[in-house]
């Protein structure tokens, strides 16, 4: 990575465990699954983590957050959130990691090192209170599109991307499999 290139980091939060809670983190597995990053793109499963992803949320240049948001919108909606409308997506107490992630945020900003750039995309959940590993299928079907938008982000901060193949495999991981049963 060179000195003029931004660091940009790609963190998708919330709980697997929730159905919908976890689309975050469902888009974070499918773009390491799918994509090779050039080597000033991080991507990170933050997960419920709140206060501590300091560290890597005060060494990137530009932090693409993915997460569920109450926004009144309808189900399946999807937000591009900035600054102040950040900060009230962000403070909805329905969530395990939500008020964790704007204390980080914040706390990053005492300390003086926040990214230049913060931006959620976050997406009205269906369901984010029953037991499941498996997302609605609203929500499964919008993962394409939502991975979409970060992969512009991505270019437009100044990473890159490919297409994996047998040459650039992922990395072993395990992650929780989503199950097969249909969530209402």
């Amino acid at each position: 990575m060179s000195e003029n290139e931004k660091k940009i980091l790609i963190l998708g939060v919330g709980n697997i465990l929730y159905t919908d809670e976890g689309f975050g983190v469902r888009v974070a597995e499918e773009l390491d699954r799918k994509y090779e990053f050039s080597p000033n793109v991080e991507l990170l499963d933050g997960g419920t983590l709140g206060l501590r992803l300091m560290g890597p949320i005060m060494e990137c240049d530009h932090l693409i957050i993915v997460d569920i948001v109450l926004n009144e919108g309808q189900p399946g909606d999807v937000f591009r959130l900035l600054g102040e409308n950040l900060s009230k997506a962000c403070a909805f107490t329905n969530s395990m990691h939500q008020t964790d992630l704007l204390d980080t945020l914040a706390r990053c900003s005492l300390i003086g090192n926040v990214p230049d750039d913060v931006i959620l995309y976050g997406i009205e959940p269906v369901n984010y209170k029953d037991m499941s590993s498996a997302l609605s299928p609203e929500l499964e079907e919008k993962l394409p599109g939502v991975m979409d938008m970060v992969l512009k982000e991505v270019e437009e901060a100044g990473g890159t991307y490919a297409l994996r193949s047998v040459a650039n495999p992922s990395m072993e991981k395990v992650y929780v499999p989503r199950d097969s049963s249909r969530n209402s």
